[in-house]
């Protein structure tokens, strides 16, 4: 693995002002910043070089980078109709008839539920139909050298995953230059970062490599491989509906962790909240996950650990709660 604290000596000198299309080879911070890739992730320098001299800026994935424009405010029903409709529902039930077998497969490896695995690949690519169009090394190295001003400086991250593709790419004897991915450089079917596939990706269709571009299968284990590893419990669900106490200040106490699950069931029910019977019995914690809807009343469940475990694929709750309902749409007999 990369050094997490990799930092560019040049990093406190005036940037240069690049055009779309210029190239980083007369560029001495991206020399500097292929020494240090090489060093960390023991690399040929002149390997690193030659690929990263040959990366473009790309003045689009820049744009794109920056946080959406709205005038609206969240709104989880908008953001529902966006997931679970006809055209991700027709392509994932045929998607969910074809890979079965896998499907099942990686429930029982790894104790996720089939459904869940196939709404994250519904939500990212629509079943791989949209992986994105950008090479990944462009937009590493964009990102890793010339992040836009506007947000919060992420250069460091985009750096170290600049770090961890071209490790991946000598790992599994890609060509740096052919791969394409997202603007941000997620890559795949399940649009896992670098990182993410050296970590997590599994050979699950057993043919001796990993390829998340090209086999469903593959990213069927590699996502189920994921959710596994940050936690999520066999036999639990992901979250019950709840009705929030009608005392302000207990809402407040019960709205306050967010996502994370805080709270016993008794707790939840001594601060005023209304669960099922089945969720009484659920025996960790719960947050009380609140979803806004514009100017209407807001949608309210009981997240569970699972739930928590979806946020750590996308940090959003209004992701996660996508991602469920399309499972089960998809999944439905």
């Amino acid at each position: 693995m990369g050094d997490p604290h990799l930092i560019l000596s040049t990093s406190l000198t005036p940037k240069p002002s690049p055009r779309n299309g210029d190239d980083y080879a007369q560029r001495a911070d991206a020399r500097q910043l292929a020494s240090d890739i090489a060093l960390n992730q023991a690399l040929p320098s002149d390997w690193v070089w030659a690929q990263m001299a040959q990366a473009r800026y790309r003045e689009a994935v820049s744009k794109l980078i920056m946080p959406a424009a709205s005038s609206t405010a969240k709104n989880w029903s908008a953001y529902r109709r966006r997931f679970i409709e006809p055209i991700r529902i027709r392509a994932g039930q045929a998607f969910w008839k074809t890979y079965a077998k896998p499907l099942q497969r990686a429930e029982r490896v790894y104790g996720v539920p089939a459904s869940v695995v196939a709404g994250v690949l519904g939500v990212e690519t629509i079943y791989g139909r949209q992986t994105g169009g950008f090479k990944v090394i462009d937009v590493l190295t964009t990102l890793s050298l010339d992040f836009p001003d506007g947000r919060s400086d992420r250069s460091a991250f985009f750096r170290r995953e600049l770090g961890e593709f071209l490790k991946l790419c000598a790992e599994q004897k890609w060509n740096p230059q052919s791969i394409q991915g997202s603007y941000a450089g997620a890559i795949g079917w399940p649009q896992f970062m670098p990182s993410s596939i050296r970590r997590y990706a599994v050979d699950f269709d057993e043919d001796g490599r990993i390829d998340l571009q090209n086999s469903p299968v593959d990213a069927i284990g590699s996502v189920a491989k994921y959710l596994a590893d940050h936690g999520w419990q066999s036999s639990l669900p992901s979250y019950y509906s709840v009705t929030a106490p009608s005392d302000l200040a207990s809402l407040n106490k019960l709205l306050e962790p967010d996502i994370v699950p805080s709270f016993t069931a008794d707790e939840m029910k001594s601060l005023g909240a209304q669960l099922p019977p089945e969720a009484l019995e659920h025996p960790g914690k719960l947050a009380l996950v609140q979803l806004l809807n514009g100017n209407g009343a807001p949608t309210l469940i009981a997240g569970t650990q699972n739930f928590y475990v979806v946020t750590r694929y996308n940090q959003s709750s209004y992701y996660a709660l996508a991602v469920i309902q399309l499972g089960q749409a998809v999944s439905a007999p």
